[in-house]
Formats: C-alpha cells, structure tokens, sequence
C-alpha cells in the first residue's frame, strides 16, 4: 500500500535530519564547558530512551505492510499523523535546541552563568526536546512496528523521560528556585496544552 511506503521513507528521511540537527547542536553546544552542578542519574533515563527506541526498531513489521489491516482510510489517517509527527518533531527540537544554544547538553547539568530559558519552545513545554524525541519515536512505531510495539516503547520512553526530567529539574530548581518553581507550574512537562 502507498500510504505505508510514504511514511516510511518520510519518517526515514525525518531521522536523518533529526540526527543531522543533533549532531549540529552538539558541536555547537558548550558541553565540553565545565559543569558547575550535574546529576549524572539522567543517563539511566538516557538508557531507558533507548530501550524503548529498540522495541519499535527491533522487532519490526515488512515497512511495506500497513500497521492496522488493508483498509485505505486508517492507513491515509496514520501516513498523515506519522508525517505530521516527523515534521512537527524535527521543527521542535531544532527549536529547542537553537533556544538553549550553548546550555544544550546530553546530561543533566547546569554550566556557569547558566540562564532560565523561558522563550521559544520553552513556553509551551518545559521538555521540549524529549516531546520532539516521543513524536520520532511514535512516528516510527507507525512507519516500522507492530501496533502492540507502540504503547510498549511510549511506557518505556515515559519512564525514562521521567527519570531525565527529575535529574535536570533537580538541578534548575536548585539554581533557580522560586522562578523555576513559578514556571513548572504554569508550563506543562512534555505535551502541550495537557
């Protein structure tokens, strides 16, 4: 069926410019400056990511089968939330990360003269690298997986997004108390608007 082939080849597509952008932001970021506070407990959540990235690459269907039977309208239905999911994601975590340009990091820290980012992204979510990241991980559930594999990874990919966001608000909470604690409240962690 066409709608599966074009997702596949769009989500395909979509993880080489997110890996592109990353790569970017990596050698753009200060992450070999010096960290005045880190928690390095962020790399289990970092693991945990990848786990749940396995479970919708590892044990995938032929990417030219449908995801839900051969009927043509929730085929077209998922092809579009798929593409959408990857575009929509890309753009938000080159967003993020042109945002935070050198506080961007892999590890859960806080650098000197480290500043509250508020703007951009940062105002419809608190995490908006790790919404990006769940979008690319639903999106290839729908292009790659079986249906069964999807809720799987998403559990995994919450749990450890959880575990990251304790480490890293861990730590700007402490940096920023009272300012940070006002922002958590009025932004959501993960999803906008939820």
């Amino acid at each position: 069926m066409w709608t599966a082939a074009l997702t596949f080849y769009v989500v395909m597509a979509g993880w080489f410019v997110f890996a592109a952008a990353m790569v970017a932001a990596f050698r753009r970021s200060g992450s070999r400056r010096p960290a005045q506070a880190r928690d390095r407990s962020s790399i289990v959540g970092l693991i945990l990511q990848a786990v749940s990235y396995s479970a919708v690459w590892t044990l995938r269907r032929d990417w030219r089968a449908p995801l839900l039977g051969q009927r043509v309208v929730p085929q077209a239905l998922l092809a579009v939330a798929a593409i959408a999911l990857v575009i929509g994601s890309i753009w938000m975590v080159v967003w993020a990360v042109r945002t935070l340009g050198r506080q961007w990091s892999l590890g859960a820290r806080v650098i000197d003269g480290h500043e509250l980012v508020t703007s951009g992204p940062y105002a419809l979510v608190r995490h908006p690298i790790y919404s990006g990241m769940l979008g690319m991980l639903v999106a290839t559930g729908i292009a790659v997986s079986y249906w069964w594999w999807v809720p799987i990874g998403i559990v995994l990919y919450l749990v450890g997004t959880r575990v990251r966001t304790r480490a890293e608000e861990g730590l700007l909470r402490a940096e920023f108390g009272a300012a940070y604690e006002a922002y958590a409240a009025r932004v959501p962690a993960i999803v906008p608007f939820l």
